[in-house]
């Protein structure tokens, strides 16, 4: 299968990049070429991986050869309904939006539950980009809210582990090592859900000693709103 970026900017290199380093494709499978028509041209699978204003500039010229391929998007606002009215009638496309941590074959990957793939193009689309990312189908009306929180949040998450190295140097370790640390608490926390199914407040709690030093940690966050400003962030995003 050969898959063509339109578009090759941060999120695209990290497509190409997380499908490489898990040896789902080959150099020679992936086409980031300068023009649309090029890719579509060489292209089984095609990825617009565009800023939103210039999608339709850009796609505009290729919609007839779009029709023989399978369009998989990673465009922020372009959902299933606004692709349909746009796309040449018959072409089949999936709307997703990926993380950065797809790189590295660790990403998230929401794609809207509406998609006109036939069974097998959807099974194809599950085994190849399931071996880099944790795929989440949601509905159009969730499909923005599972953006943010996908996409957005390793911003969120690098700050917070910024934090929690600079709490450790300040209590004497080394950044490496307190770098490193907070590195494998986040991986070893987010993987003990997955695994488990535990509620993140069971989780909490098997940490929380009654009268302990993790309980009062805890105390103080909450008397910072640790978990209202959280929500907060996603709010400024999603515009409320």
């Amino acid at each position: 299968m050969k898959i063509g970026f339109i578009g090759f900017g941060s999120m695209g290199r990290a497509i190409a990049e997380g499908l490489l380093a898990r040896n789902v494709c080959t150099p020679e499978d992936i086409y980031a070429e300068r023009t649309a028509a090029d890719v579509v041209a060489k292209s089984d699978w095609v990825v617009p991986a565009v800023v939103p204003a210039i999608l339709e500039d850009v796609l505009g010229p290729v919609l007839p050869a779009l029709r023989d391929k399978i369009v998989v998007s990673i465009v922020s606002g372009w959902d299933f309904a606004r692709y349909e009215a746009f796309l040449a009638p018959g072409t089949h496309h999936i709307s997703t939006i990926p993380n950065t941590p797809i790189a590295i074959g660790e990403g998230v990957l929401a794609c809207e539950s509406t998609h006109n793939l036939t069974e097998a193009e959807y099974a194809q689309f599950e085994e190849t980009f399931g071996k880099i990312a944790l795929i989440v189908p949601v509905t159009a009306a969730q499909f923005g809210p599972a953006g943010t929180l996908g996409g957005c949040t390793p911003a969120f998450t690098a700050m917070y582990l910024e934090a929690l190295g600079d709490a450790g140097v300040k209590y004497g370790l080394s950044r490496a090592a307190a770098y490193q640390m907070a590195a494998q608490v986040l991986i070893g926390t987010g993987m003990l859900y997955l695994e488990s199914g535990l509620h993140p407040g069971v989780l909490k709690d098997g940490v929380c000693s009654p009268g302990g030093t993790t309980i009062r940690g805890v105390a103080e966050l909450e008397k910072r709103a640790f978990r209202g400003t959280v929500i907060s962030a996603v709010d400024a995003i999603e515009g409320n």
